[in-house]
């Protein structure tokens, strides 16, 4: 079992920042991959970013370049920095953990890119 925890969303004008949290109730090294994903309204939850047990991270086209993840292991948290920030990414946010087989998702943080 895996419970994460989101936060850091809000409201952001276009071209700004924001930084979410995700912290798992376990060590993240006991953890296969950890990855954000995102689901704007009417559309398909989909990739944003993920990171294997091999810390290699792989981003959605979309947002490379912009979005950067990172870790602290020791307060089993990951973190999604978001710079340059665009009406189009606009969303609500999820954390997901996979402990093969299983898959594990945070509650959502939502993400709002207006002016």
């Amino acid at each position: 079992q895996v419970q994460l925890v989101e936060s850091g969303g809000g409201l952001v004008q276009p071209g700004g920042s924001l930084r979410l949290s995700c912290t798992a109730s376990r060590n993240i090294f006991t953890i296969n991959s950890m990855g954000w994903y995102r689901q704007a309204p009417g559309k398909q939850r989909e990739l944003v970013a993920i990171v294997t047990s091999r810390s290699v991270t792989n981003y959605a086209d979309s947002v490379k370049g912009r979005f950067a993840n990172s870790r602290d292991i020791a307060k089993n948290t990951v973190y999604l920095q978001m710079n340059s920030l665009k009406p189009e990414d606009t969303a609500v946010y999820y954390c997901r953990a996979d402990v093969i087989p299983n898959t594990y998702w945070g509650q959502g943080t939502q993400v709002t890119v207006s002016s």
